[in-house]
């Protein structure tokens, strides 16, 4: 069973999520819900406190850290004549904040479409009965929800078809990019976690890496040449949460397709947070919806401990024991400070090393154009000209490029040494 997050650590979190889209939080309270009620989630006695400190501060918006059904919503801001937003409704209304493409966007609208519609669905069953004739001509509740779940199917079937031209796009940079062909390094982790200050410490990008959640929601992808001389393509992807709502997985899927498809993921922790395991634990379960098996022995994953600036003396030999003991050698970095990083690329190079198979070539004075493909589509460990002009090359390829490589070199009369 995986660890779970302390309530001192969710009611932080949920702190956090009100604070992303710049909500005034008046107070955060853990509540103890042993029964949980059907009509209002708390009981009697709790439901009649939170009334009196809203009254009391004249409080707008209660976030309950939980998801609520839409009867529990209706009756709450019933009780306590506020608005009333559960963990799934406030994590959708900070994607919204977040999108800045047009892909981002579209898929953030999907899924708050689709729960609307899910709760609109729910919440309008007691005018079922108001139904006042047949066909087109029910009664006046009947038709407004036959009306609004129109329109929102409409959009929701609008999106999805544009959705559908983004994931051929996608596809076929995706095509492109393996032409290239570089191998695909993605960064996944848990929100928060320093994945964008990492990314952005490695490529020398501008990406917004700010200390809030879900700072990064759109995919970005640098190029990045590592100390051996090998080039791959480095991707920022968005951060996970606990209870991260499944439409939001299912909509976000075209962006996390660079997780399902790439060579290497690089699954960054917050090795300085209380919960790190519980975090790790919450990545590792959204791996899984993707389709990917975090400890599966064909996964190359490599975790990443970041943060390691903010660990005293005596917390960074633990962290250095356990990662002896790792099943898989974690990289120990500060994406802040730039420590174990080098490391981290010689550990991503040498990922990638134990795959490749090396050549050595004897390119012809004249073919000047084979060797600068090499180059771009190989890694050229040594090159030296003999007497005659030709270049003896040693090249390091994956395996599985090792076919396309000797197609291109058919009919150029370059010689395959060994």
């Amino acid at each position: 069973m995986p660890p779970l997050h302390s309530p001192q650590d969710r009611l932080a979190e949920a702190i956090g999520l009100a604070h992303a889209i710049d909500l005034d939080v008046a107070e955060g309270l853990t509540v103890p819900v042993p029964h949980p009620r059907p009509s209002t989630l708390f009981g009697s006695g709790k439901v009649e406190e939170v009334r009196l400190r809203v009254e009391h501060e004249a409080i707008e918006l209660v976030v309950v850290d939980h998801t609520v059904t839409p009867i529990q919503q209706r009756n709450l801001e019933k009780a306590w004549n506020a608005k009333v937003l559960d963990r799934t409704g406030l994590i959708l209304e900070i994607f919204g904040r977040r999108a800045q493409t047009r892909e981002g966007r579209l898929q953030v609208e999907l899924a708050h479409l689709t729960y609307q519609k899910s709760r609109l669905v729910r919440s309008w069953t007691h005018l079922e009965r108001q139904r006042g004739g047949a066909g087109f001509l029910g009664g006046p509740g009947e038709s407004q929800l036959e009306l609004d779940r129109r329109l929102i199917q409409d959009r929701i079937d609008g999106i999805r078809e544009d959705l559908t031209q983004v994931v051929k796009t996608r596809d076929l940079h995706r095509k492109g990019r393996r032409k290239v062909p570089y191998p695909i390094v993605a960064i996944v982790g848990y929100t928060n976690a320093g994945k964008s200050t990492l990314f952005n410490r490695v490529t020398g990008a501008a990406v917004l890496a700010k200390d809030q959640v879900f700072a990064t929601l759109d995919p970005t992808m640098r190029e990045v040449r590592l100390p051996g001389g090998r080039r791959i393509i480095l991707s920022d992807t968005v951060g996970f949460i606990s209870d991260l709502p499944t439409m939001l997985v299912a909509a976000f899927r075209a962006t996390l397709e660079e997780v399902i498809e790439a060579d290497l993921i690089l699954h960054v922790r917050d090795i300085a947070h209380a919960e790190t395991d519980a975090q790790a634990a919450d990545v590792e379960g959204v791996l899984r919806d993707l389709g990917i098996d975090p400890f599966a022995t064909t996964t190359r994953l490599i975790e990443v401990w970041n943060k390691v600036d903010l660990l005293d003396e005596a917390a960074r030999a633990l962290a250095l024991g356990a990662a002896t003991r790792a099943a898989r050698s974690p990289a120990l970095v500060s994406a802040v400070t730039g420590e174990g990083v080098g490391a981290l690329l010689a550990q991503i190079d040498q990922q990638f090393s134990a795959h490749d198979e090396t050549i050595h070539l004897v390119v012809p004075a004249a073919d000047g154009a084979v060797l600068a493909w090499l180059h771009a589509n190989a890694e050229v460990t040594t090159r030296d000209a003999d007497d005659e002009g030709a270049m003896h090359a040693i090249v390091r390829i994956d395996k599985s490029r090792h076919g396309r490589l000797l197609g291109r070199l058919k009919g150029t009369g370059v010689k395959v040494v060994g």
